[in-house]
């Protein structure tokens, strides 16, 4: 298979994480050139070795480019995207995909015109920790999950200059928020009935510094997702809870574990145990004949890596791994989420 010739359109953090270390030879494509608005992070492109083109039209109206990577602030995601297709260039974009479902119904319908490919960077489903939790859903290793917990906690506020500025698409919905909601959309194969959401605004910037939301699936599901940048103390990366036990890892270093049950609770002999100033049954830890550790189980992605796939669609016309109605259903979550916020009302689906 031929590689598909790329130009990174913005060269900042994650383009330039794209050109030096995700598009390479063996997932398909291959670093034509870089474009950038800024002369300094040109000059530093041009520094690494990477070909500079000098305007956007340039990139477009060259016949060797094939496809362009957008990592530009995401306001301008919609408009930069219906450049590359009309002028019949394939897209992987960042995430989000858009400011809004409408923008992305534009792409979308432009796209499928040209019969060219529009692809979200939604990398975070290949994480180690997700593909853990993602197995254990399926497996039912601990029997069929009912409450999945997960979060992301910093504390070192808003990174960046953009990403403070409503205008750009700035906030942790924005930014954190679209992998979290997009991997519990990818894992639970199921509609979502409703979500509740707060946003946090505790750091003086116009946009969301962090966020819960809580989920529920119409299978019965229910998941809490939290980013938060002012949290000295960190909670566990993910906390779920199955019929049949719990597992919890701590961080992306995969530390944690799975407590099982082998067998019912014999409540009879349950010996109190003190807990502050009174005596509980009901939180006594269980004997040691009524559970079991057990390790994390391996992360495998069962599904190729995305730049792979990128390529695979574009010459071979596979089925994309982040699909058009996957994105869809994520910007349609994320306006859910701010009107719940914004009404203090649970939001149904």
């Amino acid at each position: 298979m031929n590689l598909i010739k790329m130009v990174v359109i913005g060269f900042g953090g994650m383009g330039s994480y794209h050109a030096r270390d995700l598009i390479a030879a063996e997932a398909g494509a291959e670093v034509f050139g870089v474009y950038d608005i800024d002369p300094v992070k040109n000059k530093q492109a041009a520094s690494e070795g990477f070909f500079v083109f000098d305007t956007l039209e340039a990139v477009l109206n060259h016949p060797e480019v094939e496809a362009v990577l957008i990592a530009t602030p995401n306001d301008s995601h919609q408009e930069l995207s219906l450049a590359a297709l009309n002028a019949g260039k394939h897209v992987m974009c960042e995430k989000p995909a858009m400011m809004s479902s409408l923008e992305l119904e534009e792409v979308l319908s432009v796209a499928s015109e040209k019969e060219l490919t529009f692809m979200v960077h939604q990398n975070r489903r290949w994480d180690d920790d997700f593909l853990i939790i993602r197995n254990l859903y399926q497996t039912r290793e601990i029997g069929e999950l009912f409450q999945i917990e997960s979060r992301v906690h910093g504390a070192n506020g808003i990174p960046g200059d953009w990403r403070h500025l409503k205008e750009h698409g700035g906030g942790m919905v924005l930014d954190w928020g679209v992998h979290l909601l997009d991997q519990m959309l990818f894992m639970i194969d199921c509609p979502l009935q409703s979500v509740m959401a707060d946003l946090s605004y505790r750091l003086g910037d116009p946009v969301d510094d962090g966020f819960i939301a809580y989920l529920v699936f119409e299978n019965g599901v229910r998941a809490i997702v939290e980013v938060g940048t002012s949290n000295f103390v960190k909670l566990p990366r993910w906390y779920v809870k199955g019929f049949e036990g719990t597992a919890v890892i701590k961080d992306w270093d995969l530390s944690g574990e799975i407590v099982k049950q082998t067998g019912h609770v014999a409540h009879n002999d349950l010996v109190p145990i003190q807990a502050g100033q009174g005596l509980t049954k009901t939180m006594a830890p269980p004997s040691e004949e009524a559970t079991t550790c057990l390790p994390l189980p391996e992360a495998v992605a069962d599904f190729d890596y995305i730049y792979a796939n990128f390529a695979k669609c574009i010459r071979e016309e596979a089925e994309p791994i982040v699909k058009s109605e996957e994105v869809m259903a994520i910007l349609r979550l994320i306006e859910a989420i701010f009107e719940s916020a914004k009404t203090q009302q649970t939001i149904h689906f």
